[in-house]
């Protein structure tokens, strides 16, 4: 038996053939068998596409049309001079993900997925990190699991905050930065506007931003060492990552409004006091313009509307602050403690 043809005629017949495949039906052993795929690789005239389990061979100049039909890789790296735009390259590469998305699409999935990546190769300080990227249902899906220092944990340490509630506080104001020298705190903040589901995984907290209902959850999770980040968005998004831009920076291109959600600051009560303002207005001074979103919010406290809006709004004058989605009581807390 010729093996080598019997490899072409498997390849022009099906279009991909594995090796499992042929050791089954020649009964041939693996060793025996892979000699003559390597052979024909040599040749020049197969590709092998895919790793492990998804491994296949595909005649030459098939690849590109085999290559289409792969919509999901993972992949294990070790944390040393890794480099998150080689990892996207090799994505596009190895597999059809990218084939025929909308441009717009792209440009959100590159710029979120290069984010994040770059948070856990230069940050999580974790020996190893996994990453998986698919497209299925019309869902682009991407995960950065690292098993470093944890996000939560890593900015409660160098903003000396007390909690990881504290942290995840900051976290959600965007330009907050563990190595301000070297970053401005955007990335995070920016990828929570492009995801439809954006997920941080992280010590005992989950922390989800959800864009299809406009809304940000907080709740406890299983215990887990380092982070893991779930990136979800819809290869039909209409979402623009020039628009998001736009929406939240000046005209000179600096970062320059935030939203808070103030829902994420109430503890056991509806009541938000004094030095709950003052944990939330930490680092606001930065911004131009902020945006306190009282969604789900039923009861303030006086002093909470006092320092917000008279002895913090006194101190930074420049800075434009808007209250949303208040009702009734909190507008009259609010206009109560405005100077006449």
């Amino acid at each position: 038996m010729d093996l080598k043809e019997l490899i072409l005629n498997r390849l022009e017949e099906k279009h991909k053939a594995r090796a499992a495949e042929i050791i089954k039906e020649t009964g041939f052993s693996r060793v025996y068998v892979n000699r003559f795929f390597k052979q024909l690789r040599d040749e020049g005239k197969i590709v092998l596409l895919g790793k492990a389990n998804k491994a296949h061979y595909v005649l030459s100049g098939d690849e590109k049309t085999a290559k289409k039909e792969i919509k999901d890789l993972r992949i294990f790296e070790k944390n040393k001079d890794l480099a998150e735009h080689d990892v996207l390259r090799r994505i596009e590469r190895e597999t059809g993900i990218f084939t025929g998305l909308k441009a717009n699409v792209k440009s959100c999935i590159d710029y979120a997925f290069s984010e994040m990546l770059n948070n856990a190769i230069e940050h999580s300080k974790s020996p190893d990190i996994h990453i998986s990227m698919s497209l299925r249902d019309n869902i682009i899906a991407f995960t950065v699991r690292d098993w470093g220092i944890g996000i939560f944990n890593n900015i409660r340490q160098k903003r000396h905050l007390k909690s990881d509630l504290e942290a995840v506080q900051d976290l959600v104001k965007g330009k907050q930065t563990t190595a301000p020298l070297a970053h401005s705190g955007e990335g995070i903040f920016f990828t929570s506007k492009v995801a439809d589901k954006l997920t941080f995984l992280s010590s005992d907290k989950k922390l989800l931003f959800d864009n299809f209902i406009g809304d940000i959850f907080l709740e406890n999770a299983k215990s887990r060492k380092g982070t893991t980040v779930h990136f979800l968005l819809r290869a039909d998004s209409d979402r623009n990552l020039t628009d998001i831009f736009k929406a939240y920076t000046s005209d000179s291109y600096d970062f320059s409004k935030t939203i808070v959600d103030i829902k994420l600051y109430k503890t056991d009560t509806e009541y938000i006091s004094r030095s709950q303002a003052r944990r939330m207005l930490t680092g606001l001074e930065k911004f131009k313009k902020i945006v306190l979103d009282f969604k789900g919010v039923k009861i303030v406290g006086q002093a909470f509307a006092d320092e917000v809006f008279r002895i913090w709004q006194q101190k930074h004058p420049d800075i434009d602050i808007e209250a949303v989605n208040t009702d009734e009581n909190i507008d009259f807390m609010i206009k109560h403690v405005l100077p006449e």
